[in-house]
C-alpha cells in the first residue's frame, strides 16, 4: 500500500552550540578544558557561533551530530542519500525481513492524481507482489527458506518499495546535505526529506542553521545554466521554516 513520509530526529550532541564554541576556542585558547567550559557554559555563544559561520572556520562544526529515523521513503531515495559519504546508515535488510505480506511503495509525485496513471502503477505494484509471493512459495518447496529466499525474491521488488533508515551526519555535512537536496532540482522525495530534517535541526541549533538550505538561499544560485529560475521564491520560503 502507499505510504508517507515521516522523518524523527532522534537524537543529537547535548547542548550543539557550546560544543561547537569549546571546539573551536580550544584552538586558540591557552585555558584548561575546565576553565573553558566554565567560560562556554556562563555566556551565551550565539555570537561567537555566527562569527565562527561567516569566517568559515568549520571543522569545529563537525563536533555535533543528529541522528534521524525516517520511514515511507523509496529505495530509490535511500539510493541517493547514501551518495553522501560521510554519514552513518542503518537500514532495513530485505534480506531478512520478509515482504510476503505486503511491501508498502511510494508514488511519484507525477503520477499523484492522475487516476489512469495510478491505476497502472498500483497494478504493478501488485504483480510484483504476486510475484514475489510466488518466488518465495517455490522456493520454500525446494527447501530454501527465510532470509536465502528473501534475498533472491526481492530481486523483483520495485524501485518504489518503501524502505526505513537511521541516518547520522554531524552539522558540517548536513550543512552540505540541505545545500544540494533542499534545491529545487533535487529530486522531489529527498528534497521533501532533507526539508523536513532541516526544520527538526534548525530548532535544536538555530544558529548554525540559519540561512541553510539550497545555495541560493545565502548566494547567487551555483546551478548556472541548470537554475530554476525561482531564486528569490526558494529565499522566501526557507525564510519562513
Amino acid at each position: 500500500m502507499q505510504t508517507n513520509l515521516n522523518v524523527v530526529l532522534l537524537a543529537h550532541t547535548p547542548n550543539p552550540e557550546a560544543a561547537i564554541a569549546m571546539a573551536a576556542k580550544l584552538c586558540y585558547s591557552p585555558s584548561d578544558i575546565d576553565s573553558l567550559m566554565q567560560k562556554i557554559a556562563a555566556k551565551d555563544q550565539k555570537g561567537f557561533v555566527e562569527k565562527l559561520m561567516k569566517m568559515g572556520h568549520m571543522s569545529p562544526i563537525e563536533h555535533a551530530a543528529f541522528t534521524f529515523a525516517v520511514e515511507g521513503i523509496s529505495r530509490a531515495c535511500s539510493h541517493q542519500l547514501v551518495r553522501h559519504r560521510l554519514a552513518s546508515y542503518s537500514q532495513q535488510s530485505q534480506r531478512y525481513v520478509s515482504e510476503a505480506d505486503g511491501f508498502d511503495y511510494v508514488i511519484p509525485q507525477a503520477i499523484q492524481g492522475d487516476a489512469e496513471l495510478e491505476r497502472y502503477f498500483a497494478d504493478f505494484m501488485q504483480k510484483a507482489q504476486k510475484a514475489y509471493n510466488h518466488i518465495v512459495k517455490k522456493l520454500g518447496k525446494k527447501g530454501i527458506k527465510g532470509e536465502a529466499a528473501n534475498q533472491d525474491a526481492r530481486f523483483v521488488l520495485p524501485n518504489a518499495a518503501e524502505t526505513k533508515i537511521m541516518i547520522t551526519m554531524n552539522a558540517r555535512e548536513l550543512l552540505h546535505f540541505f545545500r544540494q537536496r533542499c534545491c529545487n532540482r533535487a529530486q522531489w522525495e529527498i528534497r521533501q526529506m532533507a526539508v523536513e530534517m532541516l526544520k527538526l535541526v534548525n530548532r535544536i541549533a538555530p544558529t548554525v542553521f540559519a540561512g541553510s538550505g539550497p545555495g541560493c538561499v545565502s548566494g547567487p544560485c551555483p546551478e548556472g545554466e541548470y537554475t530554476c529560475g525561482k531564486a528569490v521564491e526558494v529565499r522566501e520560503r526557507f525564510k519562513k521554516l
